[in-house]
């Protein structure tokens, strides 16, 4: 038997790496059972697209046109669907109704073709619901704005928007009044396959419940998990705190919703795996009935495993995605082994002896401007999870978790300051829109004296969360602030979930110093297992979570082992290509007789599976659970840092500070290449052509260089990755605002260099110190000046001159064997008038490391596993004379994608700091057609005909002039706004003035927006 898998392509807001987990976990559940997989998917940074998961994988863009290609080709007798998010379950409906799948023979498996169209199609849905005596609110089905106004002025506002067929709410949205009604419809329309939305009462402030629940064929149902959002209904589940199980729910309450999640998975007909969401009544009403049950209405089924499906898998050790692969080829659940146990089945339901918190993470450090306000509509870039014995402490550890700088437990916001009165402060901060912060907001009501009653009348949380969350804040200030510790303080203290750095801050000590009293009174973490059972079972997962307690689970791994430090939560700039790598690398590691010991917090990515390590400790990715794991794992450990993004590195110095044993580059190596000053100092005594500039440490520094060296100038702080804080300045004013934020996102110095509007190519390297192998050279087809991460980048390089290529491999020769390296090597150079600059040096795993294995067949991370293991090049084979690994004869695009639409105010000006969520990969012999499947794949495939809009800055007019005749031979009407349009009159071209800007008013497009 052969089997299709449908991927989810690239990472967007709203579809991120839960699908890759769940698609991982399906090709091997699949060739567990000895079926061929056939995987049809356009993302290279992922696991799944990593050669040896599937049998037969095809890195090409999801269009209905190329699955049958596929289909036709291979004759695959199943498609599985439901674990591509929704680009799996959209593309299975558009090659059923399109007759592809019925002309080959082919079978969808699992869920049939209607329980998906009746659970995404939102009147159908409703309609069934109804049938089965299930409670839904009032509202109605709408293709136009006409008839949802119609709708509202029967029952009034507010009213939420959904439109089918879509996910991560895009498009949706609260309507108050008629013209936002109208807008949101508008959109929801436009974002939905069908042109459909459901328009609904709104029952914002009621509490949201979820459940995930799983049916085979021969109807057995089960609950995997049931979840509670800590956010009430009017914010998306994606942009909530979520925790598991649910805590305020009655037995009564918990029973009627389970009962009733699975009524609708069985009259659905569902196969695998589904998540169906509630609102309950917040408030129960004082009744003489005992029968009488609190009101609730279901909101919404995803007939598909989903970003909740990933979280329950992660929370209770259940692998949904593994179990609904299998029921979907046939297997009942009494018939597929519980993985964990090894002893129970999949039909036997988890039971957790623990409490699990996600909290979602959010791109608002990137983007300052950006409507900050949370709705139906998801912004969240990405989530950590947390695992403790109580709600406290797990919510304590998920804080920690977030790696947002500066951003504990104890921070507030400069304009909270002055609001000192409790009433005041609820007024102001906490009874608008729920923002991203909101949970800093309770912190700071609470610290200021505000009622639990008056924080839920306003914000609609339970009043549980809100005495728990009082907890944390009257023990921090009652019990710790100013006080000497002692064992049982200090002991309720890590119990409740305080980090040793808040524990120093509120006690006046030092955070070693806390560490040291702990070790001298014993006080240290112990493991517990996660084991689906709550321990009624012996389980062999290697699934740990760290919690004060007597009992240690986690005795020392015996033998050869080494710690991989995970990537932490999906965020710009540092993404899934991270999670990959630290794949690979645990891989590597089995492979050569060495136990992989997994750190991180990310319920989302394969790293975090319970079989992708010999043991995985999930937990925050910071120093004190770094030296905890360690301290656990007995022996001298080395680490292995460096296929873990910043977050990773930015660990290296604190563990070797300790005594820890770094894997490969060393600390000091790769704080030289952090570190602007330094590496500037370093760069200069090798010769190595920088762009003319310096370090700062003030604005009076910076503009000092400046001067200097003359505007542009390119504002780049240390310790940071995907550009945070970079820009280009053109002028004093520029750069003294940017100085601040840059100064403000990294660690230490400033760099102001010359900014050269050359030719930006990349590499990818590995270096044992001595020899250095450059995998391939990718140019960027975006000039200097844009990040990386948002060019489209092009391997093999198209427009370098053999003389170039063989300096940019000399340059990155020498590097490796100055700092020295001992793994991998990014490294971004200009190419300007045949001159070479070397931009920027990274010792460590890049975004691009994925890519360019897939297309050079060079394996970057088993190589740098080796090499950091003490092996060298020239034992793995892989030692050239010249340095470069050969071009093959295939061309590969890396296209960025962005989430824009997801984000209202962003400016999608691209820049040195990057903004892209993921990327897709384009490949075949020639440039062109290359060009175009990675354009096709991000979603950009331009139309061949109609309008283009012109508008360039003054700067760069006389550049636009190629493009714009280009546009106008290949038949496209011109549209320009004022000044440009001048400039394409003066080229013998007539444009059309743009409406949103009259050729005589200098009216912004952004103003008729």
């Amino acid at each position: 038997m052969k089997v299709l898998i449908i991927g989810s392509g690239p990472i967007l807001i709203g579809q991120a790496a839960e699908f890759d987990y769940a698609g991982t976990q399906a090709c091997r559940a699949l060739r567990e059972e000895g079926i061929e997989t056939v995987l049809v998917n356009s993302n290279p940074a992922t696991i799944m697209t990593d050669p040896g998961v599937a049998d037969v994988t095809y890195l090409e863009p999801l269009t209905v046109e190329v699955l049958e290609r596929v289909i036709a080709r291979e004759r695959p007798s199943g498609l599985l669907a439901t674990l591509g998010g929704q680009t799996g379950l959209n593309l299975a409906v558009a090659l059923a109704e399109s007759g592809v799948l019925e002309r080959y023979g082919v079978r969808l498996l699992g869920t049939p073709l209607s329980a998906i169209q009746q659970a995404e199609d939102r009147e159908a849905f409703k309609q069934l619901l109804l049938s089965i005596g299930e409670p839904v609110p009032e509202s109605a089905t709408a293709h136009s704005t006409e008839e949802a106004l119609a709708f509202a002025d029967r029952i009034g506002y507010p009213l939420v928007v959904r439109p089918a067929f879509t996910l991560g709410g895009t498009g949706g949205g609260v309507a108050g009044d008629p013209e936002e009604l109208a807008v949101r419809v508008g959109r929801g329309v436009a974002a939905s396959p069908i042109g459909q939305v459901l328009v609904e009462r709104s029952l914002a402030g009621w509490k949201e419940i979820e459940y995930e629940v799983m049916r085979d064929s021969a109807d057995t149902c089960i609950t995997v998990c049931n979840m509670e959002n800590l956010d009430p209904m009017g914010v998306h589940t994606g942009d909530s705190i979520v925790v598991a199980p649910s805590q305020t729910l009655t037995d009564k309450e918990y029973q009627m919703l389970r009962s009733a999640a699975l009524r609708i998975i069985r009259a659905l007909g569902i196969e695998g795996g589904c998540n169906v969401q509630f609102a309950l009544h917040p408030d129960r009403a004082p009744t003489d009935d005992p029968d009488a049950q609190v009101p609730y209405f279901v909101i919404e089924v995803n007939p598909r495993v989903s970003r909740s499906s990933a979280l329950a898998s992660k929370a209770t050790g259940y692998p949904i995605a593994r179990v609904a692969a299998k029921i979907a080829i046939g297997k009942r659940l009494d018939e597929i082994p519980n993985a964990v146990t090894k002893k129970t089945t999949a039909a036997f339901e988890p039971a957790l002896d623990y409490v699990v918190v996600k909290i979602p993470r959010w791109p608002f450090d990137k983007f300052a401007a950006a409507d900050r306000s949370l709705g139906t509509q998801m912004k969240a870039t990405g989530e950590v999870m947390a695992i403790d014995r109580s709600f406290e402490a797990a919510l304590q550890k998920a804080l920690r978790s977030l790696e947002v700088k500066g951003q504990g437990l104890l921070w507030e916001a400069p304009s909270w300051v002055s609001s000192a009165d409790p009433t005041e402060f609820i007024d102001k901060f906490l009874s608008g829109a729920p923002t991203d912060d909101r949970l800093w907001r309770l912190f700071a009501a609470l610290r200021r004296g505000a009622p639990v009653d008056a924080i839920h009348d306003r914000t609609r949380i339970d009043r549980w969360f809100l005495r728990k969350i009082a907890r944390i804040v009257r023990f921090a200030e009652d019990e710790l602030q100013g006080r000497t510790p002692t064992p049982a303080l200090l002991r309720t203290a890590k119990r409740l979930g305080f980090s040793d750095a808040d524990i120093a801050t509120l006690t006046g000590m030092l955070s070693e110093d806390v560490r040291r009293l702990r070790t001298q009174w014993g006080i240290r973490p112990v493991y517990k297992m996660v084991d689906t059972c709550a321990a009624e079972f012996e389980a062999v997962t290697p699934y740990f979570y760290s919690t004060y307690e007597q009992e240690n689970e986690a005795a020392p791994l015996p033998g050869p082992k080494a710690v991989i430090l995970g990537s932490g939560p999906i965020r710009i700039g540092q993404g899934i290509e991270f999670d990959c790598c630290c794949v690979q690398s645990a891989g590597a590691l089995r492979d050569r007789g060495i136990a992989p010991i997994m750190v991180n917090s990310n319920p989302e990515t394969v790293s975090t599976d319970f079989d992708a390590s010999a043991r995985l400790y999930f937990d925050p990715l910071d120093e004190e659970s770094i030296a905890a794991v360690l301290e656990n794992e007995g022996t001298p450990v080395p680490v292995l840092a460096q296929f873990g993004g910043q977050t990773a590195l930015n660990l290296a110095d604190r563990i070797a500070a300790m005594g820890g044993e770094i894997a490969g580059t060393s600390a000091d190596a790769i704080a030289l290449a952090e570190d602007r000053r330094r590496f500037h100092d370093f760069a200069d005594a090798l010769g190595i052509p920088q762009p003319p500039g310096g370090t700062a440490e003030s604005p009076a520094e910076a503009l000092g260089v400046a001067k200097k060296v003359g505007y542009p100038v390119l504002v780049r702080p240390s310790y940071v990755l995907g550009g945070r804080g970079m820009e280009i300045a053109y002028g004093p004013d520029d750069l003294a605002r940017y100085f601040r934020s840059a100064l403000e996102a990294g660690t230490g110095r400033v760099l102001v260099d010359k900014y050269l509007r050359g030719k930006e190519v990349e590499l990818d390297a590995v270096s044992d110190g001595r020899d250095t192998l450059v995998a391939g050279i990718m140019e960027h087809i975006e000039r200097a000046g844009v990040h990386s991460g948002d060019s489209y980048a092009v391997y093999p390089a198209q427009n370098l001159l053999p003389a170039e290529r063989d300096e940019i491999v000399e340059l990155t020769r020498r590097i490796a064997a100055a700092l020295p390296v001992k793994g991998l090597l990014n490294i971004q150079f200009i190419v300007e008038s045949g001159r070479v600059w070397v931009l920027e040096v990274n010792p460590r795993a890049s975004r691009t490391v994925p890519f360019l294995t897939k297309v050079t067949g060079v394996p970057l991370v088993s190589l740098a596993v080796a090499v950091a293991l003490g092996s060298t090049l020239a034992d793995q084979g892989y030692a050239r004379d010249d340095g470069l690994w050969p071009e093959g004869s295939l061309v590969a695009l890396k296209a960025p994608v962005f989430s824009m639409a997801k984000l209202l105010d962003v400016d999608t000006y691209l820049g040195p700091e990057m903004k892209s969520t993921g990327e897709v990969m384009g490949v075949d012999r020639t440039f062109a057609p290359a060009l175009w499947k990675a354009l096709v794949a991000a979603g950009l495939a331009p139309a061949r005909s109609g309008k283009v809009l012109v508008t360039v800055a003054d700067k760069d007019k006389a550049e636009v002039v190629p493009i714009i005749e280009g546009f106008h031979w290949l038949g496209y009407e011109i549209v320009a706004t004022a000044g440009t349009a001048a400039l394409v009159r003066s080229v013998g071209l007539r444009p059309r003035c743009s409406p949103w800007r009259s050729c005589s008013t200098s009216t912004r497009i952004s103003d008729r927006r």
